[in-house]
């Protein structure tokens, strides 16, 4: 197996309408909008609709979409008592994983999975994930549970289920723009995992299980995780410098940095590095954006290397009071809308994801009886 195709590298598995990356020039668009475009302009909701339906809602569309999506967040009592039941000290997502689990299984059309089921699996996926994460934090720190508010939109929904408190609209609107960035990222591991549960038949709800477990590795969406947990571990401004050059000279990876696709800015980092700023300024806590500016000047300098889309969400999701591990869930809540899509995609045109392997093992070996073997 050469480089260039270990990890699937440079091979295209599947045609997708869904999203595009061109990696050389740092260019991300979903259905072939910019997502410059989309992060200025747009809301989660008209970009999961986007996603799903091909094509932007028009006005009305939009509306009926957002309310349909308000008007299912709610989940059933039967996840409530999975997450009860669960030990404490469980990672949030391994809750997840295991909610939605409880959610296939209690879906109205859990034993439908025609082409019109699916699409109202995907949505009310969409929907009820934000539901769950919330449940998951109220959960394990024994808070009663907040109902959801469909007067809200989804990202101010979900802080206000996560906190109790509605937010401010600054803080609804940069979490608004983070759910649009997350949303969709072509073939990445966790979208090529439900894609290929999908591809054997496996149920909505089972194709983004997978996609759950897939996300958890710290190489995909635990990485923002790791990234907090580093700047926490710096603690200041101050000690940044050090830090960075003792992991140089011990070849330590400094978490969010470098991209399998872009070799130029990530785009999403583009609009989440100003977000930070303004986020820590308003919540008090600037340093963590200046700690996190300091990283990427010496690690650029010194690597060549560019942030990537987790190194900025960390501190901005810090400053929304989002604990830190809950991050890598928050990137479930929007990048579902884009797993979902992949599975409705997949499923109307299904061919069996069957990759060969390249063999290297010994060949030819004799079966040696287990009485000369000693």
């Amino acid at each position: 197996m050469t480089a260039a195709t270990a990890g699937l590298r440079n091979v295209a598995v599947a045609e997708s309408r869904i999203s595009s990356i061109d990696g050389t020039r740092g260019i991300l668009a979903y259905r072939g909008i910019d997502i410059h475009e989309l992060a200025q302009h747009s809301t989660f909701e008209e970009t999961a609709y986007l996603l799903h339906a091909g094509d932007l809602p028009g006005r009305q569309e939009l509306a009926d979409f957002s309310a349909a999506l308000a008007q299912q967040r709610q989940v059933p009592e039967t996840v409530m008592t999975v997450l009860r039941a669960l030990p404490g000290g469980t990672h949030p997502m391994t809750a997840l994983r295991t909610a939605v689990s409880a959610l296939g299984a209690a879906d109205p059309d859990a034993e439908d999975d025609g082409p019109d089921a699916r699409v109202r699996k995907a949505r009310r996926l969409v929907a009820q994930m934000a539901t769950v994460v919330a449940l998951i934090e109220r959960v394990r720190q024994g808070q009663a549970p907040v109902a959801p508010d469909p007067s809200l939109s989804h990202a101010a929904n979900f802080l206000y289920m996560l906190t109790g408190t509605r937010p401010a609209a600054d803080a609804a609107r940069a979490l608004d723009v983070a759910l649009v960035l997350h949303a969709d990222h072509e073939f990445n591991a966790s979208t090529f995992a439900a894609r290929v549960a999908a591809s054997t038949l496996a149920d909505v709800h089972g194709a983004i299980v997978a996609a759950i477990a897939t996300l958890k590795g710290p190489l995909h969406g635990g990485a923002n995780e790791a990234v907090m947990k580093m700047l926490e571990a710096i603690g200041s401004l101050e000690r940044a410098d050090a830090f960075v050059r003792e992991a140089f000279a011990q070849k330590k990876k400094i978490m969010g940095f470098g991209h399998a696709v872009y070799r130029t800015e990530d785009p999403r980092a583009t609009h989440l590095r100003p977000m930070s700023e303004r986020l820590g300024a308003s919540s008090g806590e600037a340093k963590w954006h200046q700690i996190s500016r300091r990283i990427e000047d010496l690690v650029r300098a010194e690597k060549g290397l560019n942030a990537n889309v987790d190194f900025y969400s960390a501190s901005a999701y810090h400053a929304l009071r989002i604990p830190t591990d809950l991050f890598t869930p928050v990137f479930a809540v929007s990048r579902v809308a884009g797993w979902t899509a992949h599975v409705l995609e997949q499923l109307a045109d299904n061919k069996l994801i069957r990759p060969e392997s390249a063999y290297v093992g010994r060949r030819d070996v004799r079966y040696v009886p287990l009485a000369e073997r000693g």
